[in-house]
């Protein structure tokens, strides 16, 4: 970038002279030959250096400088004199004279003086512009830290409070003017000051501490729910200089996410249907108690989810919930998982192990596929409901006593198995003290859409393959298919569409065949059936105008399905 320097001397000869000496620089030149038309330039023109005669007829260069000075302009000035003088010299650089060169000098030191002179205005420049920036940064800052809704605190190594933004006195109602520079934990809070762990662990451990989730209880905000995150505070040179606790109110979140819990999920299990608003209640009306729970429904319903649910909503919901596959094993290894065994008590048995029963004292176990265990399990199981005790494999003499709830589940007919001698009677009648049926996804056709977008958001987060959701046609193939494999098998076809789709829809093509060309009993997305017969469908059209989109939506199939009934049916439009 180009500099611009302005020659002052009443002299013409000089005047020419000194531009001469300074050109080919690549620097705007402009010169002046008395005091009134230097002011003129310096008033049109941003000027870098000034190179200016003491002497300037009536006024001085002197008060050419002193002018420079007042308008607040921060080019540079060099005075040139052939009559030096100490007082000169000494006002000249009292106000500010970056140079003072007496006359007769050569062009190498003009040069010089004027070369170094624009070294330092370029330095003051990029200095000055520096600070701009870094004013309009912090200014820029400050109205984030002011704006944003988040309450902000900062504290020194001894938790002394450095700077706190508005939203504090939202969340914490205490402002910056009533804790700047007091310790945090000696300000009275009227809360629980649970937030105060973040801080503390911050503080001793070095690390952050990411969204502790606290209960304010606040005198005027007693249901306040706050996400609390800490992080090290660091100066330029990453030295850990104090902290920064963030805390963000998630209370309307944490109501809106339990309004729509109640409504449409349970513990995971998602569904808003009255059946499963039944199994939500049964569940929570089983909160209170220990009772033994059977869970029964077809493979795929979401009978551990069940399980856990039970577990979750109870009193033992802080202690263990142990999971067992009774079909996974053989008789002699399940008893041995469920009850453990001591060192030797078979081949291979080289240490004692802690079975599963054990292992889930004053919590819940869990005993998937009930129906597949064999008459000595069912004995030993039996013994269990009973006594609340046990003997591990191989030690007779010690029985294990423990508090475990049971839950066991089924997907096969076990009043069936009571009737042929295959599941004992009266071990049946202990495990079905209450009984919790879960209805297959045939049933509740209306939590398909529910649950299809859950299994979007799931494996969208998962896979980041960009996919929003699913069209209208598969949402109709979802709904006409049977689902023998209930929510499982939907889970399943889900993630088959997202490994198969590249667009931003899945589309019939991204789903599994057997899906697509399903052709049996149809529902519409309310889960009620409908039908394709000539009447409904000719019924449908009329009362579209023959629209024959609006009548595929109306009728709940697709517009290839419209298409092809009233060809198969040679429906024709009546005459007006």
């Amino acid at each position: 970038m180009k500099s611009t320097i302005l020659i002052v001397e009443d002299e013409e000869k000089m005047r020419y002279l000194f531009k001469a000496q300074l050109e080919g620089q690549g620097n705007d030149i402009y010169t002046a030959g008395d005091y009134d038309s230097a002011l003129e330039v310096i008033s049109e023109t941003e000027i870098d250096l000034i190179i200016t005669d003491i002497i300037l007829g009536g006024c001085t260069g002197v008060d050419l400088l002193r002018e420079v000075k007042n308008r607040g302009l921060d080019c540079l000035v060099v005075m040139v004199t052939g009559e030096p003088s100490l007082q000169t010299a000494a006002e000249a650089v009292r106000l500010g004279a970056f140079d003072y060169l007496p006359k007769p000098f050569n062009k190498a030191t003009l040069r010089r003086v004027a070369g170094h002179a624009l070294d330092l205005k370029k330095l003051m420049d990029e200095r000055r512009e520096w600070e701009e920036r870094s004013e309009r940064y912090r200014r820029n800052l400050e109205a984030v830290f002011r704006s944003v809704k988040d309450a902000i605190i900062t504290v020194d190594n001894e938790g002394r409070v450095l700077e706190a933004n508005n939203a504090v006195n939202t969340i914490c109602g205490v402002s910056l003017q009533q804790i700047k520079d007091e310790r945090l934990d000696k300000v009275r809070f009227t809360c629980t000051m649970a937030c105060h762990q973040v801080l503390y662990e911050t503080l001793n451990k070095k690390k952050a501490v990411d969204e502790y989730r606290v209960e304010c209880r606040r005198r005027n905000r007693p249901h306040q729910i706050t996400l609390v995150s800490g992080s090290p505070l660091l100066d330029h040179d990453d030295t850990v200089i104090g902290a920064v606790l963030v805390l963000r109110d998630i209370t309307k979140v944490t109501h809106l996410e339990q309004v729509l819990s109640k409504r449409f999920q349970f513990h995971k299990i998602i569904g808003k249907s009255e059946k499963m608003q039944s199994v939500y209640r049964l569940i929570r009306d089983l909160a209170d108690t220990d009772t033994t729970v059977l869970i029964t429904g077809e493979s795929g319903t979401g009978k551990e989810l069940a399980a856990k649910a039970v577990h979750l909503e109870s009193i033992r919901s802080k202690g263990p919930f142990v999971s067992v596959s009774c079909s996974a094993l053989a008789e002699n290894l399940l008893e041995s998982e469920l009850f453990g065994h001591v060192k030797g008590a078979f081949t291979g048995a080289v240490k004692d192990k802690v079975g599963r029963f054990q292992m889930a004292d004053n919590g819940s176990i869990f005993l998937d596929e009930i129906g597949d265990i064999s008459p000595v399990i069912q004995l030993k199981l039996l013994r269990f409901l009973q006594e609340k005790e046990f003997e591990r494999v191989g030690d007779s003499s010690k029985p294990v006593k423990v508090d475990v709830r049971v839950i066991a589940a089924t997907n096969r007919d076990l009043r069936k198995m009571v009737r042929l001698g295959e599941f004992r009677e009266d071990l049946y009648y202990r495990l079905r003290v209450v009984e919790i049926v879960l209805p297959p996804l045939r049933e509740r056709r209306e939590d398909i859409p529910f649950l299809v977008d859950h299994f979007c958001t799931r494996f969208e987060r998962k896979m980041k393959r960009g996919i929003t959701g699913v069209s209208g046609d598969v949402m109709t193939a979802f709904m006409k298919y049977p689902w023998p494999g209930n929510v499982r098998e939907l889970e399943h076809a889900m993630e088959y569409a997202f490994v198969i789709c590249h667009e931003r829809t899945i589309i019939l093509d991204h789903i599994p065949p057997e899906i697509r060309e399903y052709s049996g009993e149809k529902y519409n997305v309310q889960g009620k059936k409908f039908s394709t017969d000539p009447q409904s469908i000719l019924a449908a059209l009329n009362r579209t105008d023959w629209n024959k989109a609006k009548a595929a939506r109306l009728l709940g199939i697709d517009r290839r399905t419209i298409y092809r009934k009233i060809e198969e049916h040679n429906l024709v439009r009546p005459e007006k």
